[in-house]
């Protein structure tokens, strides 16, 4: 008869069976991505590219599920409780990050409840304004700013939305007064400065493209590097005299943090290989983004940087979650 002491290598041997063993039964049934947001955003842009060609990865249908709502905290927090299997995903942008300096009193922490797999695309975004608003260029917006404190308004689509960070962070760094006027999604805060009910908006560029080549809106800057193919006549914000505007949005994906290692390793060699693969990468580069397919590590450190940045700023402004 084994004593217990004799049973325990057996035993240890067994669980690291089995837990080498996960990633050869997964995955068998379907792969829920939760998107906080409504259709038609960034976010959700974004993950209904990548779905189809990462259902083809996987072997199983990717099926997006938004849950939107309190500034994406109702998604993050099915994800935050959903079993750790592989099964249930996140994809988000800028609230994972500003959201807990924003809101308190979260039920989770997105540094301790969420696994990073990959940090898929990155992209600028363009300053854009009303065509009756009398400034051609972002200097010419501070300028305007300062010399009308509190007269100008932006929209967002929600407060912790990158509309929203965007517009904060251009005020930290410029000192431009310009006040938030939120709305319930991006759609609804382009069509409010198209109509002139508010006179700014930081927005992707696939968002804006359109409307600025039609003349309903000016652009001003995009956050760049380097002027972009589909707005070339627009300068970078290092051009407009703003290099520290470097503001660059993101999405990644992220599973439960119980969710284990072998099986995060599979879903980021998976999505990497998605979204590098030439049409969707194209697909990517045509709404102005450009594909990352981070390591796990890389976007957990990227997450803890920005989750620093805009605590800082978020505390130093006196945001306020409306």
């Amino acid at each position: 008869m084994r004593t217990p002491r004799t049973l325990m290598p057996l035993a240890l041997a067994a669980v690291a069976a089995t837990a080498f063993a996960q990633p050869r039964d997964f995955p068998q049934r379907p792969v829920r991505v939760i998107v906080p947001v409504p259709p038609g955003g960034s976010v959700d842009a974004t993950a209904r590219l990548l779905a189809p060609k990462l259902s083809e990865s996987l072997g199983q249908q990717v099926v997006i599920d938004n849950r939107a709502g309190a500034s994406t905290n109702i998604g993050m927090e099915v994800v935050a409780r959903a079993p750790g299997d592989g099964y249930t995903l996140l994809a988000n942008t800028a609230p994972l990050v500003a959201n807990p300096a924003l809101f308190p009193k979260l039920g989770f922490t997105p540094e301790k409840d969420f696994a990073p797999i990959s940090l898929v695309v990155n992209g600028p975004v363009v300053v854009v304004a009303h065509p009756s608003l009398p400034v051609r260029d972002l200097q010419g917006l501070v300028r305007l700013a300062k010399a009308k404190p509190g007269a100008i308004n932006y929209s967002s689509s929600g407060a912790g939305t990158l509309t929203h960070l965007g517009a904060e962070l251009f005020k930290y760094i410029s000192g431009a007064n310009l006040v938030h006027v939120p709305y319930k999604g991006g759609g609804p805060a382009m069509a409010s400065t198209i109509g002139g009910e508010t006179e700014v908006t930081f927005q992707t560029p696939l968002a804006a493209v359109g409307h600025i080549q039609s003349g309903r809106l000016r652009a001003l800057a995009v956050t760049s590097g380097k002027r972009l193919a589909m707005l070339p006549e627009v300068a970078t914000t290092a051009e407009a005299g703003m290099p520290r505007f470097d503001f660059q949005t993101w999405v990644g994906l992220l599973a439960p943090a119980s969710t284990p290692a072998p099986i995060i390793k599979l879903l980021n060699e998976h999505v990497v290989r998605a979204a590098r693969s030439p049409d969707v990468a194209e697909r990517f580069s045509r709404e102005g983004a450009d594909v990352v397919g981070s390591t796990p590590e890389a976007f957990r450190k990227v997450i803890a940087d920005e989750t620093a940045l805009w605590a800082r700023v978020i505390r130093e402004m006196g945001i306020k979650a409306e």
